[in-house]
């Protein structure tokens, strides 16, 4: 347990040294504001009750001291009668910059990944037609560490489909509707309803909130082809960071639009093929050349966008990236849609699938419960 061995005020702040010799000073009005007191903080819904706008920006604590055994910083403020308590593991968590605490990822090409590791049968993951908490765990940790997972043996039908959308979160709503079946059908405004190739691509560049896990159950398959593709897109910006850095800055740079007619809708949106975090570390891929909406730069950046453009879609379509499987009936991809780009080689013959959307927040969520991200 974190522990607190000195409290000393100065300057507008107060300036700790913890146990293990990491020192760092709060401002006064950071702790004010950060109080978890039951005046100012709710315990049940994690709000703050305290109303930051009308505490004076000068406030000074009356006393200032740890507690018997260095667990907690005790403070008394001139707004509120009684001590508060700021427990040194709350505060050991702001001393620095926050680490990085979400498990490790497994950025793969076709040599390096197995489908063994990816592999969960329904019968060891669920139980009365729901996912049971350590298989809800398993999934999300097969999820994070690859991008995707496949279950195995999976009763057929959209009931399992919401099963396993719902125990992450909810099934998400779009222009497509909520749960969905298809198959071969030329009356709809999207190529995945065709039985043509389909390239690796993500779904959703036309979202200003991309989804961020797709769950795809094979339910019939009398056919030939039809392989289903995925590839990862972090090891695609791995290997430009090594090989074309350049290019790799281009797509990070480049906002390219991606938008969807018809159905009843004109969707658009734009985001770089790369986007990072304020750390600088890549928080999402955004690829779909069948969806790229028309648009120009100057002439400079539009040839620098082709090729950089280029380069990603012919890795991307390199079999040495890709992993490739014929889904049977009853076998379920879910993948990570900011990370996984997902594609289907071209098929003869009837192949039926279900499948929706979830909201990224709802996946981003559930890892954290399961400890997996900050």
């Amino acid at each position: 347990m974190t522990k607190l061995i000195e409290a000393r005020t100065e300057q507008g702040a107060v300036h700790l040294t913890f146990e293990d010799t990491t020192t760092t000073g709060f401002p006064f009005f950071w702790l004010r504001d950060h109080a978890q007191d039951d005046e100012s903080w709710d315990h049940r819904s994690h709000q703050r009750e305290f109303f930051t706008a009308a505490a004076d920006p000068s406030i000074t604590p009356v006393d200032v001291h740890l507690d018997e055994d260095g667990s907690n910083l005790m403070m008394r403020w001139p707004d509120q009668n009684g001590t508060i308590s700021y427990p040194a593991g709350f505060l050991y968590r702001f001393a620095r910059p926050e680490p990085d605490l979400s498990a490790p990822r497994h950025i793969w090409t076709a040599e390096t990944i197995r489908t063994d590791d990816l592999l969960l049968p329904w019968e060891d993951i669920s139980s009365n037609s729901s996912l049971t908490d350590d298989g809800l765990r398993k999934l999300l940790e097969t999820i994070h560490l690859h991008g995707f997972a496949v279950l195995d043996k999976v009763p057929v039908g959209q009931e399992s489909v919401a099963a396993v959308a719902n125990a992450i979160g909810y099934v998400r709503e779009t222009i497509f509707g909520g749960l969905w079946e298809f198959a071969a059908n030329e009356g709809m405004d999207d190529s995945a309803y065709t039985p043509k190739e389909l390239r690796p691509h993500t779904d959703g560049t036309y979202s200003h909130d991309a989804p961020g896990l797709q769950l795809l159950l094979c339910c019939e398959y009398d056919a030939e082809g039809g392989d289903s593709i995925m590839v990862d897109g972090f090891a695609i910006h791995q290997w430009m960071q090594e090989n074309d850095p350049a290019a790799l800055a281009d797509l990070s740079r480049i906002h390219v639009p991606g938008q969807y007619v018809g159905d009843g809708v004109v969707l658009r949106a734009e985001r770089p093929v790369f986007r990072h975090d304020e750390q600088g570390d890549l928080a999402q891929v955004t690829f779909n050349n069948y969806d790229r909406a028309p648009f120009r730069l100057n002439d400079d950046d539009m040839m620098k966008f082709y090729a950089a453009s280029r380069l990603f879609d012919q890795k991307a379509n390199d079999p040495a990236m890709q992993w490739r499987q014929i889904l049977a009936p009853g076998q379920m991809l879910i993948f990570d849609n900011w990370r996984v780009l997902h594609g289907r080689a071209a098929f003869r013959g009837h192949r039926k699938m279900a499948g929706c959307y979830l909201n990224r927040e709802d996946y981003e969520s559930s890892l954290r419960r399961a400890g997996l991200r900050n």
